[in-house]
């Protein structure tokens, strides 16, 4: 006769893998365009600091003025973010992406046209204004598709697009700037900005046909399994906060919490994005294009730290502990940098740890805020806490550039950066175990 109890550990066990092989499914079918189409973002967003190896001193350009620049496209992004998200959650990501896509593709390809300072702040300016709400309204999209239990590994290799944008994106960008040197028609740094513009052009008008705004509306996915979604998805949100007003969403201590912490880390994000090359040359390599390929290193590196530190944080549910030890890890790096010296071989390594520990840091954020909201208030919240603290991608390459102006020395600016991420490790602290590590 058979056990009951066996019978019941036995369905138990299907049930889960069943759950677990079609979130595997959604993620194998909806994850690697959207990391194509985050690392055209993110390429579009950071050429800048190729383009400074060239650009700067052929239009006369400071590091303060370079550093301000690069900036104030998150002062476009301040703005527009949190409205972006919300019409997102109204109108479908289809739509909103793509249009998303094929705005900024335009106006950074623009960037060819920039002649002088004030050139240079409208057009970033405006690239931040196109962008905004791309990167949270990924994110505010994952929360559509997976549970938060799930959440930590597809955040995982959303994020492994930074990376990959350095490791395809250097290499390429050091050619283009290599081999357009000598062109008669317009300057490589040009070229730079028009054709890696293309390529987020295209995925955009194809967002159109490729994705898919919900699980009810995929055709891939079986009657049963949009039920198994659905019902795990409203488990999990039943239990979330939503906020009745903005006035109560403005007054939760948590969401700022988060912000400060946020903020701290975008310091680090875009002390490597935007400073990487300019450091690899100083340490005296100045070829252009071994730059690029040499730039590829710490982004390579990082590739496997944000997979296995987002699939450990979900199957162990610490994600402050991960979180804190990453931004640690990264600080690490950043001290490190100047203290070795004009030497090529440990600076590259002082960024490789740099890269990994931010960039890892930057994927288990987002679970947490994920793990406690739900609806509306997940929607703005994503968007919130993105667009305020990612004011920090103005203040970081803004103090990073004034110091260096201001001392002649570029280690007083990385040692900035370091402690804006120690502080952040320490600031996540501030929210309660019960909430960020469900």
């Amino acid at each position: 006769m058979p056990n009951i109890s066996d019978a019941v550990v036995s369905g138990t066990t299907s049930q889960a893998g069943t759950r677990g092989d079609v979130y595997r499914k959604i993620a194998w079918r909806i994850m690697p365009f959207i990391i194509f189409c985050y690392l055209t973002a993110y390429l579009d967003r950071v050429n800048v600091g190729f383009a400074k190896l060239q650009m700067m001193s052929d239009l006369g350009l400071s590091d303060a003025v370079y550093g301000f620049g690069a900036g104030v496209f998150f002062i476009g992004y301040f703005f527009f973010e949190v409205p972006s998200n919300l019409i997102l959650h109204r109108v479908g990501a289809r739509v909103w992406i793509a249009r998303i896509m094929i705005t900024w593709a335009i106006i950074s390809a623009a960037m060819l046209f920039v002649q002088t300072p004030m050139h240079f702040y409208i057009a970033r300016f405006l690239l931040g204004v196109a962008e905004a709400g791309f990167s949270p309204g990924i994110m505010l999209y994952l929360t559509y598709w997976f549970p938060s239990k799930k959440r930590g590994l597809s955040l995982g290799l959303y994020y492994i697009a930074i990376p990959l944008a350095g490791v395809i994106g250097g290499p390429i960008s050091g050619i283009i700037m290599a081999q357009m040197k000598d062109s008669p028609i317009m300057a490589n740094w040009q070229w730079l900005f028009l054709l890696e513009a293309i390529p987020s052009f295209l995925a955009g008008i194809a967002v159109l046909f490729l994705m898919v705004d919900k699980p009810a509306k995929a055709k891939w996915l079986s009657d049963e399994q949009k039920q198994q979604i659905h019902s795990d998805l409203e488990r999990e949100n039943a239990v979330k906060t939503q906020h009745a007003s903005v006035g109560s969403f403005m007054k939760d201590r948590n969401i700022w919490k988060l912000t400060a912490v946020y903020f701290c880390q975008i310091i680090g994000l875009y002390g490597i994005s935007f400073w990487l090359p300019s450091l690899i040359k100083q340490s005296g390599i100045q070829d252009i294009a071994n730059v690029g390929w040499v730039s590829a290193i710490p982004y390579l590196v990082a590739l496997p730290a944000i997979i296995l530190s987002g699939m450990t944080a979900d199957r162990s549910a610490k994600r402050r502990q991960h979180f804190s030890g990453a931004l640690l890890i990264g600080a690490l790096g950043f001290i490190a940098c100047p203290l070795v010296g004009a030497n090529p071989v440990l600076v590259v390594l002082a960024l490789c740890v740099a890269t990994a520990g931010v960039l890892s840091a930057l994927s288990l954020f987002w679970g947490i805020p994920s793990a406690f909201l739900a609806g509306v208030s997940a929607a703005a919240a994503i968007a919130g806490i993105n667009c305020m603290g990612n004011l920090a991608g103005f203040v970081s390459p803004y103090m990073v550039g004034a110091l260096n102006t201001f001392t002649g020395h570029t280690d007083t600016g990385l040692y900035a950066v370091a402690a804006f991420l120690i502080l952040g490790a320490l600031l996540v602290w501030s929210v309660p175990k019960a909430l960020a590590d469900r």
